[in-house]
């Protein structure tokens, strides 16, 4: 496979390719403007009718915005090439890419956009940094009275009871006030939710009810989920529960699911199924009831049992009868889930016309430990946001550094070329991964403190403990994945960086890696600018507080090339 050519993207390493005048010199070393975000507002020269000029810029434009669709995309390969393309066009034209005051000016123009978006796509993220998560419908839901001295109104009371003489259900379903309360309150205000939340669930419901008749749990438990996450893979709540079934990082490991740095399966929701199907049936098993089974698997085994001490009584509703012995979450929680179950098992007895969100058909493949997505992403033709989406388990842009292989799933139709992708790229063409080598006297803390990264993300990435102790000679893998550095791989085919990439990416740095603190600055304001946090900040400049002082130049991002090769 023939080596690339050599990538010309990013201010600096333009500047340092700029060619001759139109009359055929020698290419000159320009003087190195660090591009600014307000270049990437500035429009590129408009082409106009007629004219030798005006059709070489159009071209160079097409090129360009197509690597700004491929660079939305997280395909880092294919932007380059069209960037490099763009900016070819100009430098291989006969007369040079500063022939005439209207190419010079695009081609400037081109080069400081062309640096701003490679830098905003390093702000947007860096590889390591974690997957967006969206906030759980049960904060919201348990967050609402549910107007405990307003009786039902008899049509409901009548259409719940007909309803249950006609459909089967498999745990009991109790028609009180309680219960027929949630119907009306999902019937009115919540109506959209819930037909939102059973659209989407329609692509879950088949497996879990799988999953379910196999443990032998009763079916209505399916719709668990509809309330919990709205079937929403990636639901985190305000108490950090996670996915469809809104584990606990602790309960999800004692039920054998994985939650680590690079993985959390409690977002996988057939995983996270199986784990919530041995839970639920260990809590049944603990109460002998499915009202107090589910009153424990929100407020937990242990509140539940205490209650139950306490008052001395063994049945939900006499216990949750007064306000003494279970908080009002738990209280309601039980009777909005039967009310959700009673409406998803027949929507259109209570007026809801559900349209079933179609599955996502997909595909399979092996992959080897560490391969960024957006490389998979590029494979396969998709968007890196859809590889991610399929894979919701994956915390990071990348697979877990641990040897041995994972199963990731792409679209269906695409398994093929990401396998051939695979196997045309050699290993170090995979990832922009950053190692440090432990030297002697090194510690967790102060490797951290070295390479301003925080030390719980250091650890962790590394699959150790905070206190643990490293060893010299030990591999770090560095928790900081630049995309220039991806696209320097990428155009790479031994891995081995160009002292032209190299030097590209060491004065991009030196270009972007301060920042001078202005009136009504923060540190929050500024972390968010700069695709960091808070603490990093803290961490980089050597905070102990928050408190600010205009001038004073603060490091927002540390060299990425810094330890890259070691």
């Amino acid at each position: 496979m023939p080596a690339p050519p050599a990538p010309r993207t990013l201010a600096i390493l333009l500047a340092l390719l700029v060619t001759g005048c139109a009359t055929g010199t020698a290419s000159k070393v320009a003087a190195v403007t660090p591009a600014t975000p307000e270049a990437a507002q500035r429009p590129i020269v408009p082409a106009t009718s007629g004219g030798t000029a005006s059709e070489l810029i159009a071209r160079s434009n097409q090129h360009f915005e197509q690597g700004q669709q491929e660079l939305a995309a997280g395909h880092l390969e294919q932007a380059r090439r069209q960037f490099d393309r763009a900016i070819d066009l100009l430098l291989e034209s006969p007369d040079g890419a500063r022939s005439s005051d209207r190419v010079r000016a695009h081609f400037e123009q081109l080069v400081d956009r062309i640096s701003v978006l490679e830098q905003q796509a390093f702000a947007r993220g860096d590889g390591f940094t974690e997957a967006a998560s969206e906030p759980a419908s049960i904060d919201q839901l348990l967050a609402i009275e549910s107007f405990d001295t307003t009786p039902p109104q008899l049509s409901t009371a009548a259409a719940v009871a007909a309803d249950l003489q006609a459909t089967t259900h498999d745990i009991p379903i109790p028609t009180n006030d309680r219960v027929l309360r949630w119907v009306e309150v999902f019937q009115g205000r919540l109506r959209e939710f819930l037909g939102e939340g059973l659209a989407r669930g329609a692509q879950y419901l088949p497996m879990i009810q799988r999953v379910f008749r196999a443990e032998g749990l009763p079916l209505d438990l399916a719709y668990v989920p509809l309330i919990e996450s709205a079937f929403k893979p990636t639901a985190l709540s305000r108490a950090k529960a996670r996915g469809v079934w809104q584990f606990m990082r602790g309960t999800a490991i004692e039920n054998g699911l994985v939650a680590d740095w690079y993985i959390d399966e409690r977002a996988d929701p057939e995983k996270a199924t199986l784990a919530a199907a041995k839970y639920l049936k260990s809590l049944y098993g603990m109460f002998g009831d499915w009202h107090l089974a589910m009153a424990s698997y929100n407020g937990g085994p242990g509140r539940v049992q205490r209650a139950m001490t306490r008052s001395q009584k063994d049945d939900f509703w006499t216990l949750t009868s007064t306000t003494r012995h279970l908080p009002r979450e738990t209280r309601d929680y039980v009777p909005m889930i039967l009310a959700a179950i009673i409406i998803a098992k027949n929507p259109a007895q209570y007026g809801f016309e559900v349209t079933p969100d179609p599955p996502v058909p997909t595909e399979a493949v092996t992959l080897p430990a560490a391969v960024d997505l957006r490389r998979v992403a590029e494979w396969a033709g998709v968007d890196v946001d859809e590889i991610q989406h399929l894979n919701p388990e994956l915390r990071r842009w990348t697979t877990p550094i641990r040897q041995g292989d994972y199963t990731l799933r792409v679209p269906a139709g695409t398994a093929a070329l990401v396998e051939d992708g695979l196997s045309q790229s050699a290993p170090s063409q995979l990832n922009a991964l950053q190692w440090h080598t432990v030297r002697k006297g090194e510690t967790l803390t102060t490797i951290a403190r070295k390479l301003r990264v925080n030390r719980v993300d250091l650890a962790e990435a590394n699959y150790l403990k905070t206190t643990s102790r490293v060893r010299v000679g030990q591999r770090l893998v560095v928790p900081r994945m630049p995309t220039a550095a991806l696209l320097a791989r990428a155009a790479s085919v031994d891995g081995t960086t160009s002292a032209a990439w190299a030097a590209l990416v060491e004065a991009e740095d030196a270009a972007a890696a301060t920042y001078q603190v202005r009136a009504g600055d923060t540190l929050y304001a500024i972390a968010r600018r700069h695709g960091t946090t808070v603490d990093q900040l803290k961490a980089w400049n050597n905070l102990t507080s928050s408190a600010l002082r205009i001038g004073v130049e603060l490091v927002v991002q540390p060299s990425r090339l810094a330890n890259a090769q070691q």
